[in-house]
């Protein structure tokens, strides 16, 4: 438990830093967007009224602590945890859209609360003011950045693509997810982790290092994400219970069971066929799924990369007081309820 206190503080520190020059950069906004905006990110309720601010804060928390590694102040790393957080934003409310999603964090989404036309609006103003954020740096620091940024989310996209067009596919090989996870999840993670070393001038192989780390933290969350879509608890995923089955959602667990068992393969893929599925199919399949060994292997993949991710560390170059909060931070939000 005093690992998961000290994450908790870290990731705590980090939006201390961060939130106000959050804030002051969403103020930017174009009124009708901003609300919507604030809203999203957890700083105001539907109304307007003050709230306390949602998500763990996880990729800025990274940003600072990268700038950190190479022995800068987490300051400089500040713009680099404004414009990941804004750019994970942007793609939350897309992703929200596309899968028709109505509650995020216990609360509608700001598609359902304010239409689709303004989620999608919104989505794209915090995609521009993220690049605008490491632009407005005018350093070679902050251009570097910025390229860094943009290439990450130029994979994130493509990764939302495939994510789509694995769910019409009637099976799915656990190296297409393994892929999928990477560019979805793992790109802006390893940008994430990499981004404040950037601004902070760090050597090439420590951000080189941390950008690795940041890869392979972003497959262990997505396999743990896959997890809890299926098995998690609807009271802390704020989903309901098989979620991602329901939707036919082509993930590591189903991946690993279509691959275990040509009998599971065949049941999954006509379930799969026979548009969404009910309760009944979502706990059919759930179980498919669990006697396959699907469930213990994707909690096998999600600790394998996890322990890739902290291998990476070991580096020259890298704080090793700055390291151990990385290590930490990394158990704690690829451990949730394995």
């Amino acid at each position: 438990m005093e690992r998961v206190a000290i994450a908790t503080d870290v990731l705590k520190r980090a939006k201390r830093l961060v939130d106000p020059a959050l804030v002051a950069r969403l103020a930017t906004l174009h009124p009708d967007l901003r609300r919507a905006a604030e809203y999203h990110l957890g700083y105001v309720e539907a109304d307007g009224t003050p709230a306390a601010g949602a998500g763990k804060g996880v990729r800025p928390a990274l940003a600072l602590l990268s700038a950190e590694a190479v022995g800068a102040p987490a300051e400089v790393g500040v713009p680099g945890a404004v414009a990941v957080e804004l750019m994970h934003d942007f793609s939350l409310l897309h992703d929200d859209i596309i899968d028709g999603d109505q509650q995020r964090r216990h609360r509608p989404t700001v598609w359902a609360l304010f239409g689709i036309g303004q989620a999608i609006l919104v989505g794209d103003a915090l995609q521009t003011l993220a690049h605008q954020v490491l632009l407005d740096q005018r350093t070679d620091a902050g251009l570097a950045a910025g390229h860094r940024l943009a290439a990450a989310v130029a994979v994130m996209i493509a990764g939302q693509a495939d994510d789509m067009a694995l769910e019409s596919e009637e099976r799915v090989g656990v190296d297409e997810c393994e892929r999928m996870a990477a560019a979805k999840t793992g790109a802006l993670l390893s940008c994430a982790a990499a981004l404040g070393a950037e601004l902070a001038g760090g050597d090439a192989q420590a951000v080189a290092a941390l950008a690795d780390f940041g890869a392979h933290v972003g497959l262990s969350f997505q396999a743990v994400d896959d997890v809890l879509g299926i098995w998690g608890d609807s009271s802390v995923t704020g989903k309901p219970v098989g979620s991602d089955l329901a939707s036919k959602k082509k993930t590591l667990p189903v991946a690993f069971a279509m691959a275990a068992s040509s009998d599971t393969a065949r049941e999954l893929q006509a379930m799969f066929r026979n548009g969404n599925l009910d309760e009944a199919a979502v706990r059919r399949a759930t179980d498919l799924i669990e006697r396959a060994g699907a469930r213990d292997a994707t909690e096998a993949f999600a600790r394998a990369h996890l322990n890739t991710a902290l291998a990476a560390l070991d580096t020259d170059g890298l704080d090793p007081r700055v390291t151990g909060q990385l290590r930490l931070v990394a158990e704690y939000v690829c451990e949730r309820q394995l």
